[in-house]
């Protein structure tokens, strides 16, 4: 399938320039269906997508160029297939906002950054609506009631119902209905980008660039920045918060034909911002607690601190007294706790070893006290091995790592393997036992399991905060 999509890329290149590129690497995906690759040519990098969503193309294509016009900071698309299952666009950084923040920290430089992502986005909401055609909207049109509801709905679902926690289901959709008119009823409704947050916001000379905004719709203009500055993963503190707010006021009122009055927008805006964390917390359900993806159920401990803030400080201004405690229920110490795994700290005397090997070596020894451990078969998993580019690497490289985790069901093997490891590592740090041997093999020792341990590595590494010794035990007869 990958070296399929790779030769319709290398079409679409050589249908463009006439040539064909000089290579091509795929860059790992995100939460969508969308394949991305880079392509070289020379000294000129671009981005192709490969999407089998053929309205989301359109919808993105025609929305690229809509914003390019307007001189808004988004790639320009410079070509198509005829069908509309790829397109090429301009290569805008490989560095998002959000990485930039992991790696700095926030310092000014930072908070520099988030000032343009902000003016950009003032210019993409208020000058970006003018003469755009909403009917090409990947969804509905507008952001209105109907899409509240829909928000306020999925948390309920995927979030809530899962604590079984008993409230009354018709004064909760009661609320609903009145948070949800409340703040349909805005008075400033322009282009909503609808996830504007700081992994879409992509780096290039020091200057911004917006992606991923197909799904956006006419909404109003405190959702966005809502979504920025109350991510989780971004933890801007509260000064931070209400500076980069008052500078994008100042920005829209800088573009809007009359000033928002701005108690008004502040306290729809603190609506959408419980919207938006709500929503976020349905996502993070649906993704961990029913597709079990780790990555998603590490991050409900940060949205629920950052919901648990939010109550604690902001007022939306209408009364909404069975969602008010059912909310209540959500930050409880004893939810925030349920989610919230044990950390290792200076007094932890638990080790973990983790080792790749191949099964033609043998399997590894445990030399400590606790005598034995995990041992876990990755000969299921698709080798990419067999495939000659990837032959001399090995798990430790990232076209290795992108076969594995978008040509393999290595991601569902892993999920499956930390369900199991973590109930013992959690076990172990509760009775102070000191040592745990975790291994991964495969036939080589190169590939699957090399990735495996990696990843598990990782993984425990930041869950719980645990000394992780890692070694790579047939690394001297690799294939180079």
């Amino acid at each position: 399938m990958l070296q399929n999509q790779i030769e319709i890329i290398q079409s679409l290149y050589k249908n463009w320039q006439g040539k064909e590129a000089d290579s091509i690497e795929k860059i790992p995906q995100s939460g969508s269906d969308r394949v991305y690759f880079r392509v070289i040519d020379g000294n000129k990098n671009f981005i192709a997508t490969y999407n089998l969503n053929i309205k989301e193309n359109q919808t993105f294509i025609y929305f690229s160029n809509h914003f390019k016009s307007l001189n808004i900071a988004v790639p320009q698309v410079l070509y198509a297939n005829e069908e509309q299952t790829a397109y090429l666009q301009e290569d805008v950084g490989n560095e998002s906002l959000l990485e930039r923040l992991e790696k700095i920290g926030h310092t000014e430089e930072l908070f520099s950054l988030f000032k343009k992502s902000l003016q950009q986005l003032a210019r993409m909401q208020i000058i970006g609506d003018k003469n755009l055609d909403y009917n090409q909207c990947l969804t509905a049109k507008e952001f209105g009631k109907q899409a509240i509801l829909s928000d306020l709905l999925y948390f309920k679902y995927y979030f809530l119902d899962t604590l079984q926690k008993p409230y009354d289901k018709q004064q909760l959709l009661d609320d609903f209905e009145t948070l949800s008119t409340y703040l349909s009823n805005t008075e400033n409704k322009y282009f909503m980008f609808r996830d504007f947050q700081s992994r879409n916001i992509m780096l290039k000379n020091d200057e911004v660039n917006f992606i991923d905004f197909q799904g956006g719709m006419k909404g109003a203009l405190q959702y966005d920045v809502a979504s920025l500055l109350w991510q989780a993963k971004a933890q801007l503190s509260e000064e931070w918060k209400d500076k980069l707010l008052h500078f994008y006021i100042n920005e829209i009122n800088s573009l809007l034909p009359k000033p928002v009055d701005s108690n008004t927008f502040v306290s729809q805006y603190n609506g959408y911002v419980l919207i938006r964390l709500l929503q976020v917390l349905g996502a993070y359900g649906f993704r961990g607690l029913f597709e079990r993806k780790a990555h998603f159920l590490s991050s409900i401990p940060l949205a629920l601190n950052n919901l648990k803030y939010f109550l604690a400080n902001k007022k939306i201004g209408i009364v909404t007294p069975e969602f008010d405690r059912v909310l209540d229920i959500v930050i409880s110490n004893e939810i925030i706790e349920k989610f919230t795994p044990p950390q290792a700290n200076e007094n932890t005397k638990l080790k973990i070893r983790i080792n790749s090997f191949s099964y033609k070596k043998g399997l590894p020894k445990d030399e400590t006290e606790n005598g034995g451990g995990y041992i876990f078969d990755m000969r299921g998993i698709l080798n990419p091995g067999r495939f000659e580019p990837y032959k001399k690497l090995s798990g430790q490289d990232k076209p290795v790592q992108n076969f594995l985790e978008q040509q393999t069901k290595m991601n569902q093997f892993l999920n499956s393997v930390w369900d199991l490891i973590d109930i013992t590592v959690e076990d172990y740090l509760q009775r102070g036992f000191e040592n745990l041997q975790i291994n991964f093999g495969c036939t080589g020792g190169q590939h699957r399991s090399v990735f495996a341990a990696e990843q598990t590595a990782r993984h425990l590494r930041n869950k719980y905060n645990l000394k992780v010794e890692l070694e790579h035990t047939n690394k001297e007869n690799w294939v180079r």
